[in-house]
């Protein structure tokens, strides 16, 4: 290990300010190895009871935003199983934001964390040849399809990070919702796990209704007396989707885009019945999205911390579902 005094002072008072400074400090020198150490000797100094996860997580965060692809192929070496326990979004999101997949390439183990970069990287346009040796870890492909959105991303810096929602039309109709009696099916587990972080570590709410019938009947299963809906097209609503599977919520873990991406494919295939052909090929699941119909709906409630309201109705086969997952700051 390398001689680093004013590190082994900082860890040794566990002067948690202090390694702030130096991690500021080391990112405007560019010193990526000093800054690797940082990550190390603060990780390690937990093990002597000293609390310094805050000054390894912000060091490791920044190398995965900031360094070369040499350093952050270590920061996202997974031997350890450690790295990206506490960072404000999966090292692999941060990473892919501002380093090209075929700049990482060379220098990544072909693990799971790969194939996430590489998919991270697919959805800010990069194209990555089918022969990149990759784990098949979620089944999607490596090329944005022409039925897809443009996918609201994380914007990663050094001071933090924002998790902008998509843009979904405002063109309200009031409704008045119908009781229905509830159907069993698959939909409401698939919703339940993509919005898993919302409910398990934060303070979510999910209810999902299907029922033989309309978006209205949907909507009153889950006990709803009076609604108001928008129209989507079929691109916003798997917009919206994907960001809620993307999200930790207001308290959970973020996922990453590319965990979002998949928990759309996902569902999509679960309303249409074809999980069981998973990995379902990308242009029959675009004709189910075009032939299903979307709406956002809400019960004239204030608009407040993460929400996923849709409504979505099969008419060829006389189906409908209602969605409410919400999660208050």
């Amino acid at each position: 290990m390398s001689a680093d005094e004013p590190l082994d002072e900082l860890i040794h008072r566990a002067d948690l300010d202090g390694l702030v400074r130096m991690i500021d400090e080391r990112c405007s020198t560019r010193d990526w190895d000093g800054l690797l150490r940082v990550r190390d000797r603060a990780r390690h100094a937990v093990d002597t009871g000293r609390q310094l996860w805050p000054a390894a997580t912000l060091a490791e965060y920044r190398l995965a935003l900031l360094a070369p692809p040499p350093i952050v192929a270590a920061v996202l070496d997974e031997s350890d199983g450690l790295s990206g326990r506490f960072t404000i979004g999966p090292l692999t999101e941060v990473a892919a934001q501002d380093h090209t997949w075929a700049d990482l390439a060379p220098v990544l183990d072909r693990g799971p964390r790969a194939a996430f970069v590489a998919q991270e990287r697919v959805l800010r346009g990069e194209i990555i040849a089918a022969t990149a040796d990759l784990p098949a870890v979620l089944e999607l492909p490596l090329e944005i399809q022409p039925w897809e959105p443009e996918y609201s991303l994380a914007v990663y810096t050094d001071a933090g990070a924002e998790f902008p929602m998509p843009d979904l039309s405002a063109d309200w109709t009031e409704i008045t919702p119908t009781p229905a009696e509830r159907l069993d099916d698959d939909v409401d587990l698939a919703v339940r796990q993509l919005v898993e972080p919302w409910l398990a570590s934060s303070n979510g709410h999910l209810d999902v209704a299907c029922v033989e019938g309309d978006a209205a009947a949907a909507i009153g299963a889950i006990g709803v007396r009076r609604a108001r809906v928008a129209l989507l097209d079929p691109a916003a609503a798997l917009a919206w989707i994907a960001w809620a599977g993307a999200s930790g919520g207001a308290h959970g873990r973020r996922r990453g885009a590319a965990s979002g991406r998949f928990g759309a494919w996902w569902l999509l295939a679960t309303l249409g019945d074809l999980t069981d052909e998973w990995p379902v090929p990308p242009d029959d699941l675009g004709r189910l999205a075009a032939e299903l119909t979307w709406y956002r709906w809400d019960a004239f409630e204030p608009a407040i911390g993460w929400s996923l309201q849709l409504a979505i109705a099969d008419e060829t086969n006389g189906t409908a579902w209602a969605i409410t997952a919400r999660d208050a700051d």
